[in-house]
């Protein structure tokens, strides 16, 4: 069964089909190195797919490192 994630939902999160790129990337790698998934999915999903679900869900991001340094000051 493949599952479907909107995309128009996940362009919301990240802002940007680049920014959403490159994080669905860098978490499905982590997941394929073995890193615990975020939500809940069967082992037959592939790693692009649970992070596709985790960036909807809310539980990865990319931090805005030009908000971090305004906090910090």
């Amino acid at each position: 069964m493949m599952s479907h994630v909107p995309m128009e939902r996940l362009l919301e999160k990240t802002g940007s089909i680049y920014k959403l790129a490159l994080l669905a990337s860098m978490r499905a790698l982590e997941l394929d190195e073995g890193a615990p998934k975020l939500v809940e999915a069967d082992s037959s999903k592939k790693v692009s797919t649970v992070a596709l679900e985790e960036i909807l869900a809310g539980k990865v991001g990319l931090k805005d490192k030009k908000k971090e340094k305004e906090r910090k000051k």
